[in-house]
């Protein structure tokens, strides 16, 4: 395969299914083929934009492509997403790659048993600061993310917990490398008939306390995580793609005579910090995370996060946005 170019389309071709095109463009190995919407005006619109073919039915796009992103509304990625894998097509499905646990993983099987690399478009595993992140962080104490921002209409079917919360739960469940232990819910519905604002903490068997925040309230985007280790204290903001690293170089304490005689002593606390701000090569996350896929299909690579891992985000994401139905009066 490495002598031919990949058959890429998309379906659904709102915000990120446009996104997802601007990205496939700039990559060599691929030709866009086509793209799918139920919108016929939108969808010839796009296609006549970047030059392709224009498909109303998905099914007739599928037949027609080596991989495809699926960025349809996340109450149809199964339905979708199962039709091109029993059709033979790669995909990269945007996150959450359902709102069902057991259809997840009924998607990773059938990828599974049919040789086809199945990818959830989790983009900020893409993010240099992330990746940095990644090398950084050993045994942490104790994590707060905070992802807020406006209400936006366009994802009202979705609440925060699966439309943004999942980003840091996936960031936080690779940093700690530890089984959950308790998780706890608070939260409160604002705008939509769903969850709005969401505040968990998760406890892990290491002793590792996460604190994490997302909010569709806040009239300002704030997309940030901070992390404490006995040693050292790790700032990232996400958007700007930068870290900033506070190090405890030495500790020490001497007794001191405060009145120049050996009556009385004073206890003296000296402490040195080293603040580091770390290089962040930044680059585009979802070109990288669209051209990872296209590796894994060429085989140059192998996955960057395993399937397991990937399960274990969105059944912790699905717990959060159980306990916060009870708590919500279901």
């Amino acid at each position: 395969m490495e002598n031919k170019k990949l058959r890429v389309g998309v379906i659904g071709v709102g915000r990120m299914g446009t996104f997802h095109l601007n990205c496939y463009s700039e990559i060599r190995d691929v030709e866009i083929v086509g793209i799918a919407d139920v919108n016929q005006k939108l969808g010839k619109a796009t296609a006549e934009r970047f030059g392709i073919e224009y498909f109303e039915n998905y099914r007739d796009l599928v037949q027609q492509v080596d991989i495809a992103t699926v960025a349809v509304p996340t109450k149809l990625h199964y339905e979708v997403a199962k039709e091109a894998l029993l059709n033979g097509t790669n995909l990269l499905v945007e996150k959450p790659i359902s709102n069902n646990y057991e259809d997840a993983k009924e998607l990773f099987d059938i990828a599974e048993k049919n040789d086809l690399v199945l990818h959830v478009g989790h983009v900020e595993r893409f993010n240099g600061a992330v990746q940095e992140l990644q090398k950084l962080v050993k045994e942490p104490l104790l994590i707060q993310s905070r992802r807020l921002g406006p209400y936006d209409p366009r994802v009202a079917e979705d609440g925060v917990v699966l439309d943004l919360m999942i980003h840091d739960i996936d960031i936080i469940l690779n940093l700690v490398k530890s089984e959950v232990k308790q998780i706890n819910v608070m939260g409160s519905i604002v705008f939509s008939k769903r969850d709005d604002i969401v505040v968990v903490q998760i406890l892990f068997e290491s002793g590792c306390l996460a604190t994490v925040t997302a909010s569709r309230a806040t009239q300002n985007k704030i997309r940030n995580m901070a992390i404490t280790s006995r040693e050292e204290y790790i700032k990232m903001d996400f958007a700007d793609q930068e870290i900033n690293v506070h190090r405890l170089v030495t500790s020490q304490h001497e007794l001191r005579d405060s009145s120049g005689t050996t009556k009385t002593k004073e206890l003296k606390y000296k402490e040195e910090e080293r603040r580091e701000r770390i290089f962040v090569h930044r680059e585009n996350p979802l070109k990288l995370e669209l051209q990872h896929l296209v590796d894994c299909v060429f085989e140059r690579t192998s996955r960057n996060v395993s399937v397991e891992n990937e399960l274990k985000s969105l059944k912790v994401a699905l717990q959060i946005l159980e306990k916060f139905k009870l708590a919500n009066g279901g």
